[in-house]
């Protein structure tokens, strides 16, 4: 791939993501996305900027990106699910798996639904160069509940750095390091939006499944925001039409990032860096921290502290306050 592109496509990256995402167009749906499966499982409201997608006893659905991007910033709306939510995902990520099978690159938001009762959980992750045996997971609870209005969520996506936002406030930031070599996603990819039945790892490992009597489950997209290099499908190299590209935001402000260690010290429930029963020695790129270490073993000690599992009767922590969303 050109050099050229990547500095292009990552050259003066100075704007507060709040001020820079003001400044972009909100596309029509059939300005920027197609139909991906699901029949009239996928359907575009009247007025064209907004877009429906269902799951039912017959399928899920899903919409893709027009285009194939070479970093950028990719954004929607999303209203989720409500009530029994259970083995339900709402995925809204980035992707590249229809064109390298065996070494694909992805950048992750899943929504995994829940129980009555219980709230929805986010899932970030990334895979780079086909890095599927090494799981960079982490989940959030939120400050909100997503099933009651529509919120924004965010991939930020440069060179070096990629960003999630949740209502423009940064949630998670992966720096790409020598030493993840290929695991950092590099090679063009579309944006996908899709909903379907997870029932078999999504709720509690599997324990509980979709109930198709509460079908059918709808996640409502609008405000979509495609803002990045659009290459050329074929010989992917560079750019099309790449002056008209304004900046992306790089950095993230001390308000914000403010803002990012209170969320993860308040909703953060798992992350792949300190999961002591999955990794003896964490993966080259983390950075421990010894509070947010220490949160997690008292959240799970069994995955977090590296403590064995004891049999018998369970325990059940207490769900604590939810922390009011002006504390973020």
């Amino acid at each position: 791939m050109n050099i050229l592109t990547f500095v292009i496509c990552s050259a003066l990256l100075v704007l507060s993501v709040n001020g820079f995402s003001r400044n972009l167009p909100i596309l029509s749906f059939d300005e920027g996305y197609s139909h991906l499966f699901g029949d009239d499982n996928l359907m575009v409201l009247k007025d064209g900027k907004s877009a429906h997608i269902s799951l039912d006893e017959r399928t899920g659905s899903g919409f893709v990106s027009q285009d194939l991007y070479l970093h950028g910033y990719f954004s929607a709306s999303i209203k989720l699910p409500s009530d029994y939510t259970a083995g339900v995902v709402v995925a809204f990520y980035m992707s590249n798996g229809d064109i390298y099978e065996k070494n694909h690159d992805e950048i992750d938001f899943e929504f995994l639904g829940n129980i009555r009762g219980k709230d929805w959980r986010i899932q970030t992750n990334i895979y780079g160069n086909g890095s599927t045996s090494i799981g960079r997971e982490e989940r959030y609870g939120l400050w909100f509940d997503p099933s009651e209005d529509f919120h924004q969520y965010t991939i930020l996506w440069t060179q070096n750095l990629i960003i999630f936002y949740v209502d423009n406030v940064p949630i998670r930031e992966i720096k790409r390091t020598e030493a993840m070599g290929g695991d950092f996603p590099s090679k063009p990819m579309s944006l996908y939006a899709t909903i379907w039945d997870g029932s078999d790892w999504a709720t509690n490992g599997g324990k509980y499944r979709v109930s198709y009597k509460y079908a059918p489950y709808i996640a409502e997209f609008s405000d979509f925001i495609l803002h990045g290099c659009a290459v050329d499908p074929i010989e992917q190299s560079k750019c099309d039409d790449a002056p008209k590209y304004s900046s992306m935001p790089s950095l993230i402000t001390h308000e914000q990032r403010t803002k990012m260690m209170s969320f993860r010290k308040n909703y953060m429930q798992y992350s792949y860096c300190y999961d002591r029963s999955r990794y003896t020695v964490p993966p080259t790129e983390c950075v421990i921290d010894s509070k947010e270490a220490e949160r997690l073993r008292g959240f799970d000690p069994v995955t977090f502290g590296g403590a064995r599992r004891h049999r018998g009767k369970r325990h059940h922590r207490g769900r604590s306050s939810r922390a009011e969303a002006s504390s973020i």
